[in-house]
């Protein structure tokens, strides 16, 4: 756990870890690309912050815009920022676009995980909770709850774990 950034993520849970860790092989569904499938490795190259959550979240809700806020300041930047949630949640990809829209998240890159094996065979089983993910296809730490995405203190933090972690 790193001291000093618990002002601004709630309740603080932001973990990095000393070794990285292999990710699961389970695929995610990219319903705007016709239900392609996905795993997290197939990111490799890029630092991805994965956040998964639920649209029955209130938390999950309020960040959503902070978060397309975030994704939006950092994309050039070398950081690619998905989320996923439970498809069981969604009739389609309209009723997922509505939702984002609604919620000040537009372009946010979503995806689905199937029958929640993804976030099982991560340990994750409330939400928000965020993978972080160097460029080498390896979990390097997680934030639990919710975080001031678009907050300069954030964006800093999360650059500063990418340098260190993204080798």
């Amino acid at each position: 756990m790193l001291g000093g950034w618990g002002g601004i993520f709630r309740p603080n849970p932001v973990n990095v870890f000393d070794e990285p860790r292999a990710l699961p092989s389970r695929e995610m569904f990219h319903y705007a690309e016709d239900g392609k499938a996905y795993k997290l490795t197939d990111f490799e190259g890029q630092f991805v912050v994965a956040n998964f959550w639920s649209r029955h979240c209130t938390p999950c809700i309020r960040e959503l815009d902070n978060l397309n806020n975030f994704s939006k300041k950092v994309a050039d930047n070398g950081i690619k920022v998905v989320i996923i949630s439970p498809a069981s949640e969604w009739k389609s990809l309209e009723e997922q676009q509505r939702f984002l829209r609604k919620y000040g998240a537009p372009d946010l890159d979503f995806y689905v995980d199937k029958k929640g094996d993804l976030s099982a065979d991560l340990g994750i089983f409330t939400s928000p909770n965020t993978v972080l993910i160097n460029r080498h296809g390896q979990e390097i730490g997680r934030i639990r709850g919710s975080a001031e995405w678009d907050d300069d203190d954030v964006i800093e933090y999360i650059y500063k774990i990418k340098a260190q972690h993204n080798q």
